[in-house]
């Protein structure tokens, strides 16, 4: 992590990499062990089905919460995204399992 509190592959930020917040909730944070997290991405990170795929390569509860086959919603900036969303430098990206009511 940097003075910016921005964590890189290799624990630096690079100039070349977009910059963003994400944040879990529920049993993403639980399991994660984190709220939120500042990353620096590698460039070819640009949707929201990569990011979900860079951060399983993280191993663990990433790999397994994160699995294509768990039920998991992302929004960006506020707004619920398709996995073929475009994230961007600087965007809040939210993870949450999916809200059944009763």
């Amino acid at each position: 992590m940097d003075e910016s509190g921005v964590v890189g592959d290799a624990g630096v930020q690079s100039a070349t990499s977009a910059s963003i917040t994400i944040l879990y909730f529920a049993r993403l944070r639980e399991a994660l062990g984190r709220g939120s997290e500042r990353v620096a991405l590698p460039l070819s990170v640009t949707t929201v089905e990569a990011l979900r795929e860079h951060l399983r390569t993280r191993g663990g509860a990433w790999e397994v919460e994160l699995a294509v086959s768990k039920s998991v919603r992302v929004a960006v900036n506020q707004e619920l995204v398709a996995p073929h969303a475009r994230i961007r430098a600087g965007d809040e990206v939210a993870f949450f399992p999916p809200v059944t009511g009763g």
